[in-house]
């Protein structure tokens, strides 16, 4: 999981480049490093650790030149070392190159570049790239010919970039199922493993394709098909997101600043085509079995779909893990394949699209990324326009994909005829409420949550409990408070608990309960016995509902009263504050927590 960027322009780059680099940090940061082409070398610095942290190490801006390739670090192939850091250069030094992805076939081209007597040092699988092209170089003559051949045999998932100093012009790249873009401006061009790479120099944009490679310069780019090198025409598109938009805007944290855009993201996703919707409701309809796939916190997206769909449309859409998919799904045509992916480029989301496609499903998606994999590949793609996500951990882009769900069970159970017009309207306006409701629980209920998270953040193991849809919060609350505070919790569904776990159970055992509200009866008594069943076992319960104080609870976040076809939802925000304020409690770095990555590109 790496981010790349590239700049070939008229005037000095290095501090664009770094500039760039910082911007990709969320797509990994153990290591980082650049490759600037001075007037006779290839000038490289790298070494371990985070872009500011090299920075003052190794004064990444400091050579000068007119293009220069850059790379920021998640390690996949060999340990976190200054050597196996990127760039990689050839033998003679002419070649510097950078690269994300896996090369699955790099042992074999290792082998026979070794015996032509290449000189490896590092553990990586994209130093084969550098001394691959080199070989052919040698025969060739030409480092477009010597791209050609090397992407042609390299085999995996993957996109690269690299400079040389034998044609000190031009910037070549090329991608193999991993995102690469290119930016055009005024008098310089760019490349980066995504937009975030550029987006504060130009707004202009080229998607390369799955296959292609591209040559820039300062003034052109040139698209060509990674099989034949025939040219490829592509036109130039313009994105509205703006520098600022990557920024903190005041927060200590992108993750609390995230945490706080849900309302406006809301209103974003209810003002979504209507046409967008219902394509997607009819494509459900029209399907004899539908799919909710994703991975991690798209998992939990999935999930709470899952119930949505069934309690407003009575359609069973089961949720399963998109790197199970193959596993356990029955596929064909009458299938529809429905994934969720905030980068639209995690790669067991796209293996298990791949495989669906391969099948002859249908296929639809929720992506926020504009021209992504998943975007491309599907039948229908919904874009959720929650705009650049910066903190690794995902909230308002989730936040996004289950409204995108609730809309669509809503449109699905009027396609239906599940209920009246009248009905339809009313959970419409209640729908219409949450932007409100969770400008409420920000503004009401953050300084309960954050006393108790900094109370309670020593807490080395917690149970995250739910029943029906709080079942699925329940279990991504937890996972938010693994991802950044580093502490176990784990989440089930509330049987569960009586199944095993109750063995566990002690005065020093801490549960967090997601209740429903009382007029879900049903819901809500069976939910409130799981909380008496710890009480009587002298376990700590902090409780997370509405309406009125409960004394059960050894600590309470109670929140407004609302409808409850949003309670979910506003109980998920509740889940974010309160593993955020675990985190910063406990001094954990909050947007970069340690071994993970925001685009998950690798299997």
């Amino acid at each position: 999981m790496c981010g790349i960027a590239g700049i070939i322009s008229v005037r000095n780059i290095s501090d664009r480049l770094l500039r760039s680099i910082k911007n990709l940090e969320y797509r990994g940061y153990d290591s980082c490093g650049v490759a600037i082409l001075g007037e006779d070398r290839i000038e490289i610095r790298k070494e371990v650790g985070t872009v500011e942290e090299v920075d003052r190490k190794e004064r990444l801006a400091e050579p000068q030149g007119f293009l220069g390739i850059a790379h920021t670090r998640w390690a996949t192939h060999g340990k976190v070392t200054q050597i196996n850091s990127h760039p990689h250069l050839s033998c003679d030094g002419k070649l510097a190159v950078v690269h994300n992805g896996i090369i699955s076939n790099y042992r074999a081209l290792k082998d026979e570049l070794i015996l032509l007597g290449h000189r490896f040092v590092s553990e990586t699988d994209t130093e084969v790239i550098s001394h691959l092209i080199e070989e052919y170089y040698k025969l060739e003559g030409d480092l477009e010919k010597s791209l050609l051949k090397a992407f042609q045999l390299i085999e995996g998932t993957y996109a690269f970039a690299f400079i040389s100093s034998c044609e000190p012009d031009k910037i070549f790249c090329a991608r193999r199922e991993s995102p690469l873009v290119l930016g055009v401006g005024s008098d310089s061009m760019f490349v980066g493993s995504d937009i975030n790479a550029f987006v504060e120099y130009t707004k202009d944009i080229v998607i390369l394709e799955d296959g292609e490679y591209a040559i820039i310069t300062a003034d052109s780019y040139s698209i060509k098909d990674g099989s034949t090198g025939s040219q490829i025409q592509r036109k130039v598109q313009t994105i509205n997101w703006s520098a600022e938009v990557a920024q903190k805007g005041g927060y200590p944290h992108f993750m609390l600043k995230e945490i706080h855009e849900q309302p406006e993201v809301v209103k974003t996703v209810l003002n979504l085509e209507d046409l967008d919707i219902r394509k997607l409701a009819e494509m459900i309809h029209e399907s004899k079995r539908t799919y909710l796939v994703g991975v991690g916190t798209t998992y939990y997206v999935a999930l709470a779909g899952q119930y949505y769909f069934s309690k407003l449309a009575g359609r069973y859409l089961p949720a399963i893990s998109s790197d199970e998919f193959e596993y356990v799904a029955e596929v064909d045509p009458d299938t529809l394949f429905l994934c969720a992916s905030q980068s639209g480029e995690t790669y067991d989301t796209l293996k298990a699209l791949r495989y669906a496609k391969k099948k002859g499903c249908k296929t639809a998606a929720i992506v926020n990324v504009v021209g992504s994999s998943a975007a491309r590949e599907v039948d229908h793609a919904i874009m959720q326009s929650s705009g650049p996500e910066i903190c690794v951990l995902s909230t308002k882009a989730a936040m996004a994909q289950i409204v995108i769900l609730l809309r669509t069970a809503l449109e699905l159970a009027q396609l239906e005829r599940r209920f009246s017009e009248e009905v339809f309207t009313e959970y419409s306006q209640q729908l219409e409420t949450l932007p409100g409701m969770i400008r409420r629980i920000l503004d009401e209920n953050t300084g309960n949550v954050r006393n108790i998270a900094y109370r309670r953040a020593e807490v080395k193991n917690w149970l995250f409990l739910g029943r029906g849809i709080y079942m699925a919060i329940a279990m991504e609350a937890a996972l938010k408070m693994k991802e950044v505070t580093y502490q176990h919790a784990e989440g089930m569904p509330g049987g569960f608990m009586k199944h095993g776990t109750i063995a566990l159970i002690d005065d020093n055992t801490y549960t967090l309960v997601m209740v429903p509200p009382r007029e879900e009866e049903d819901l809500y008594n069976q939910t409130m016995s799981n909380v008496e069943e710890i009480k009587a076992r002298k376990g700590f319960v902090v409780g997370f509902h509405c309406k009125e104080s409960d004394p059960i609870f050894d600590e309470e976040v109670v929140l407004p009263e609302a409808p409850s076809l949003i309670t979910p939802l506003l109980e998920l925000v509740t889940g974010q504050l309160f593993a955020y304020f675990s985190a910063v409690a406990l001094k954990r770095n909050v947007d970069k927590p340690r071994s993970l990555a925001k685009s998950v590109t690798v299997a």
